[in-house]
């Protein structure tokens, strides 16, 4: 799998995250988490907003290899959904599938 080949970040609801601005700016994200979550691990909580100048989103890496989107680690959903989760979890992959 390539990176052209990696899933996109189809929508970020996360406003509090520096890297989404009009859509998450980040190269590439990184799902991980514990307890049932899954995290984005990219999440950055700061004022100061940063990322590319395009959207190009992706996902880079996916820890949780409890999800049936995982294969050997990389994720094979054909997009994904980042947004706030439940009990703290400040940014969740909202595709996440146990």
């Amino acid at each position: 799998m390539t990176t052209t080949e990696m899933p996109a970040v189809h929508e970020c609801t996360v406003s509090g995250c520096s890297y989404n601005h009009d859509g998450c700016h980040a190269f590439a994200i990184t799902v991980g988490g514990g307890n049932g979550s899954a995290d984005c691990g990219t999440f950055v909580p700061l004022n100061t907003k940063g990322g590319l100048d395009r959207v190009t989103a992706q996902v880079g890496a996916c820890s949780r290899s409890d999800c049936r989107h995982n294969s050997a680690l990389e994720c094979t959903a054909s997009s994904v959904r980042v947004g706030p989760g439940e009990g703290g979890h400040a940014a969740n992959c909202l595709t996440y599938a146990p």
